[in-house]
């Protein structure tokens, strides 16, 4: 092996005749192009008749898998092509006898060209993402005032398929080892189970990646913690850019990706052309995050049927949280408010530390008065977004409620809704069976449906 590529060759018996199969090495030949300096080739007999083939490789390229029954005459058994940093095959020896595999990449022969058809494995019939069945709190206010999509980047089906594929794609990063999903992953409610996502060169960032489902429905329609992106268009190219996530130059991925067939056909479906503009990216990017709706939850269930499909628990934990009974009752429903729970018009800070380690809004805008404010998201599934707050510090909801109920610090811009009589911090002195049930119902909140629906999943093709 050559130029860097990692052949791994999982079987004891590597070099010694087996009943089906030998893994030989992954092979190399140098010609005009060169093959990416951290590939990752394992070649694995996962049975008597069964051998697996894995490929990593961030630069996207063509692979020639042969075998043997002698290893001097070999017989090409399939040419593929690596379309999102990694593809895996199984091969089976119907035929007996004993064979010798290896993987062969082979500089002067890289032409395999990515279309559509065999990059992504989308649907013949697109999704629909245009016109999602919403229930009916969500179509009068308030609820409807939340809704941020601009007259100039309403959501149509090719568009979010299009932000779809943008959205896994690792291209997107400069050395194509990041997608947007790498921090926001489907199984977590698009949110990063890490308190702090891991960049491109590995580096860590400073902040807990956000879940987004829902972004959709936000008043303020600025994103990130400090709301520095007054919308989520001007939001999705910020993290591309970023030096810590992805570190990419916006005219370095637009060149990259023209130079993508498949791109240029689903650009030109979304927008009439197939020009390729850091103004389409950011349009599209932002279609398919807002087409991240979630309205099937058992608290979605509930509003239709008087919560009678809740348990006594968690219908305690929902008077708790909407103020409807405790002493004092709780306010988590002022910060949180609507079917959405997210505020109207208001940053707040939450007591989390004083004096401030993170700024917050007040890094941003230097405005003292805003010291230590953020963003509030969305409560919508929830129990998959852990760790919880920007920083990440806590791993349950136990430990968040159990921090509203008697842990939150005084400070100078403390949220009215969090501040008790004469001026100190709020006590909720809920018992331990009372913070159950509030966790209980934060938990009815989640739409489990969410973690795997497939016009929501990655498009690529990775092999069988």
């Amino acid at each position: 092996m050559v130029q860097g590529a990692h052949m791994k060759a999982n079987h004891p018996t590597s070099f010694t005749r087996l009943a089906a199969f030998i893994i030989f090495a992954a092979t190399i030949i140098r010609g005009s192009a060169q093959v990416s300096t951290n590939s990752v080739l394992s070649l694995v007999r996962t049975n008597g008749a069964t051998l697996s083939l894995n490929i990593s490789n961030s630069g996207d390229q063509v692979w020639v898998i042969q075998s043997s029954s002698n290893l001097t005459n070999w017989t090409t058994v399939e040419t593929l092509k690596v379309y999102n940093g990694s593809y895996h095959r199984s091969y089976t020896n119907g035929g007996g006898g004993n064979l010798f595999y290896r993987a062969f990449f082979n500089g002067t022969n890289q032409s395999i060209t990515d279309t559509t058809t065999t990059a992504l494995g989308l649907p013949a019939t697109s999704y629909n993402y245009a016109s999602p069945v919403l229930p009916a709190d969500f179509l009068v206010n308030p609820v409807l005032a939340e809704d941020n999509t601009p007259a100039n980047d309403a959501t149509t089906d090719a568009g979010a398929t299009l932000g779809r594929v943008l959205f896994y794609d690792r291209r997107l990063s400069t050395n194509q080892t990041i997608s947007c999903a790498s921090c926001h992953q489907q199984a977590y409610a698009f949110s990063d189970p890490r308190q702090f996502s891991t960049g491109f060169n590995g580096s860590l960032g400073t902040r807990n990646a956000m879940g987004l489902s829902n972004a959709r429905w936000y008043q303020r329609k600025h994103f990130f913690w400090d709301e520095r992106a007054n919308t989520l268009e001007d939001q999705t190219l910020m993290p591309i850019q970023n030096p810590i996530e992805m570190g990419m130059t916006l005219g370095t991925l637009t060149n990259r990706l023209a130079a993508e067939p498949f791109y240029t056909n689903l650009f030109a479906v979304a927008f009439g052309s197939p020009g390729i503009t850091t103004n389409r990216i950011s349009q599209a990017l932002a279609q398919f995050v807002r087409s991240i709706v979630t309205t099937q939850s058992r608290y979605d269930i509930g509003v239709t049927n008087n919560f009678a499909n809740f348990t006594t628990q968690e219908n305690l934990g929902r008077q708790l949280f909407f103020g409807q009974t405790g002493n004092p009752p709780p306010t988590c429903a002022v910060c949180h408010a609507s079917d959405n729970f997210v505020p109207t018009t208001t940053l707040n800070n939450n007591g989390l530390e004083y004096p401030y380690v993170d700024l917050g809004v007040g890094g941003i805008t230097g405005v003292t008065s805003q010291d230590g404010l953020f963003k509030v998201p969305s409560l919508r599934n929830i129990a998959l977004t852990a760790p919880y707050m920007h920083d990440g510090r806590f791993t349950n909801l136990a430990q968040v409620v159990a921090f509203y109920n008697s842990g939150v610090v005084s400070g100078p811009n403390l949220s009215p809704p969090l501040i008790g009589p004469g001026g100190t911090p709020l006590r909720l002195n809920l018992s331990a069976s009372q913070q159950a049930a509030l966790v209980a119902f934060l938990n009815t909140l989640t739409d489990t449906n969410l973690a795997t629906n497939a016009q929501l999943s990655d498009p690529f093709n990775y092999g069988n």
